[in-house]
C-alpha cells in the first residue's frame, strides 16, 4: 500500500514537466532580455543592409568575429523559396533547399522561419539545432525578418540557445 503515494507522486511530477516543458515550446518569443533584444537589433540592421545592397552585404555578414558573427551568433537567409543563401557557420548548408526537414522533435523549422518572416514580416521561431561544431541538438530561439533588394526577396535571421 506504501507504493500508491509514491506511483501517483512520480505521476504527478511527470505530468507537471510535461506542462511546463509544452507551455516553454508553446511561447511565440523568448523571455525579454539583453540577449534576444540584442538579436532583433542585428536581424533588424542585417535586413536594412541587404535591402541596402543585396547578396553583397552577405560578405560582410561570413566574418567569423565581427559584428555580424560572434561565439554562437551568426546570420543565416533563406530567399522565398527557401534556398539557403547564407550559413557561416554551416557552409555545405548554402545552395541547399532544407523545405520539409525536421528538427528533433519533428517541427519543420526552416519552414516555420520562412513562412513567419513571410506572414508576420518578423519574428521568433524556436526549435531544436546543433551548436556550431557540435552534432546534437540544443534548444534555440532565433529571430527573422523580411527583406527584398531588388528581384531578391527572403528572410534574414540570427538565434541564440538559451541556457
Amino acid at each position: 500500500m506504501r507504493k500508491m503515494p509514491f506511483i501517483a507522486a512520480a505521476v504527478s511530477t511527470a505530468l507537471a514537466c510535461l506542462l511546463i516543458m509544452s507551455a516553454a515550446h508553446s511561447q511565440e518569443a523568448p523571455p525579454p532580455s539583453d540577449q534576444t533584444r540584442r538579436i532583433e537589433d542585428l536581424v533588424n540592421r542585417a535586413a536594412a543592409l541587404v535591402d541596402q545592397r543585396g547578396r553583397a552585404a552577405f560578405d560582410e555578414f561570413r566574418k567569423r568575429d565581427s559584428e555580424w558573427w560572434s561565439g554562437n551568433t551568426y546570420l543565416f537567409a533563406y530567399d522565398d523559396h527557401l534556398n539557403v543563401l547564407l550559413n557561416p557557420a554551416f557552409p555545405k548548408r548554402e545552395g541547399t533547399n532544407p523545405h520539409g526537414e525536421k528538427d528533433a522533435h519533428g517541427k519543420m523549422f526552416h519552414d516555420a522561419l520562412l513562412k513567419t518572416a513571410q506572414t508576420k514580416g518578423a519574428g521568433w521561431v524556436d526549435y531544436w539545432f546543433p551548436k556550431p561544431g557540435q552534432t546534437q541538438p540544443s534548444h534555440k530561439w532565433s529571430y527573422v525578418k523580411a527583406f527584398k533588394a531588388g528581384e531578391l526577396t527572403g528572410a534574414i535571421g540570427a538565434g541564440f540557445f538559451p541556457e
